[in-house]
C-alpha cells in the first residue's frame, strides 16, 4: 500500500507534469516491486502513466518524429513516466506485456474517463499468448544470465526471474491475461510445497527489509529456476489469438480526444 502523504505527493507531481506539457493524464498507476507485492522499505516509486494531447498535436506533417513519451529523471524515490495514447494503443494492439499488467495494477493513481475499463473490455481480444510468453521467457533468461550465475547470486534477483518464469507458466496453463501480484502466480506452482516454502522465506526477509544483496544461492529456488530455463528452451505456446479489430483502438482514440477536449460531448456521440 501507499501512504496517503506519498499518494499525495505523486498526484501532486502528475498534475504538474500535465501543465508543464501541456496534456491531460488518462491513466496512472504503479508499476515495479510496489505493485508486483514484494517492495522494500527503500524501493522506489515508480509511477508509469498514459496521456492524450489536444488534437491539433496528432494533425502535424511531423507527427511521426514528435516524442511519444514523457519521462522525468528519478529524484527522491520517484519514477515518473508515460507514453502517449497512440504509443500504448499501438503496443496495445501487439499486447504489449507491461502495459497489460498496468491494467491490473492494485495502486491507482489516476483513472478518468473509464480509461482502463474501455481497454480492459478490449483486452482479450487483443491479448496473444504467445507474444508474452516469449517476452517474459526472454525477461528471465537475460536476469539470470546477469544476476543468478554461480554459486554466489544477488538474491534479491530472484524475484526478476521467478516472477517473468512463473508468467510462462501461467500462459502455459491457459489461465488468461497475467496478473501483476506475485503471489497470484505462485498458483502455478502449488504442487512444490518446498520450493514455496523457501520463496516465502525469501519474499519475508525482502518485505522487511533486508539488503538480500550478494549471498549464496539457495539450492530449492536455483533448481527450480535452472530446471525452467531448460524446460522452456523448446517453448512451444499452443493458444491461438483471436482475429484483431484494429479499427476498435482507431474509435477509442478519437472518443478520447473528443471526451477530454471538448466537454460537453459524449464519448459515444
Amino acid at each position: 500500500m501507499i501512504d496517503s502523504k506519498t499518494f499525495s505527493e505523486i498526484k501532486h507531481r502528475l498534475s504538474a507534469l500535465e501543465e508543464a506539457e501541456g496534456v491531460r493524464i488518462l491513466y496512472a498507476v504503479e508499476s515495479g516491486s510496489r505493485a508486483w507485492g514484494f517492495p522494500s522499505r527503500d524501493s522506489d516509486y515508480d509511477v508509469r502513466f498514459i496521456y492524450i494531447h489536444p488534437s491539433d498535436w496528432y494533425l502535424s506533417f511531423d507527427l511521426e518524429s514528435k516524442r511519444d513519451v514523457i519521462e522525468r529523471p528519478l529524484h527522491e524515490g520517484f519514477d515518473v513516466d508515460g507514453w502517449d495514447i497512440r504509443k500504448a494503443l499501438k503496443l496495445f494492439l501487439k499486447s504489449n506485456p507491461p502495459l497489460l499488467e498496468w491494467l491490473d495494477s492494485s495502486i491507482v493513481y489516476l483513472d478518468r474517463h473509464d480509461f482502463a475499463q474501455q481497454l480492459r473490455e478490449l483486452r482479450s481480444a487483443f491479448f496473444s499468448p504467445q507474444a508474452c510468453a516469449y517476452h517474459y521467457l526472454h525477461m528471465a533468461q537475460g536476469n539470470y544470465r546477469t544476476y543468478l550465475r554461480g554459486s554466489t547470486v544477488w538474491l534479491k534477483k530472484y524475484f526478476y526471474v521467478l516472477r517473468p518464469l512463473l508468467a510462462v507458466r501461467w500462459i502455459e496453463q491457459r489461465r488468461g491475461v497475467v496478473p501483476m501480484l506475485f503471489s497470484c502466480l505462485l498458483e502455478t506452482v502449488e504442487d512444490q510445497p518446498q520450493f514455496l516454502q523457501e520463496v516465502d522465506v525469501l519474499l519475508q526477509r525482502k518485505i522487511a527489509g533486508d539488503e538480500l544483496e550478494e549471498g549464496p544461492s539457495i539450492p530449492a529456488i536455483q533448481h527450480f529456476i535452472n530446471n525452467e530455463l531448460i524446460r522452456l528452451e523448446t517453448l512451444k505456446v499452443e493458444c491461438s489469438r483471436p482475429r484483431v479489430d484494429s479499427d476498435q483502438l482507431n474509435r477509442l482514440f478519437r472518443g478520447f480526444l473528443r471526451i477530454v477536449w471538448e466537454p460537453g460531448i459524449d464519448f459515444g456521440a
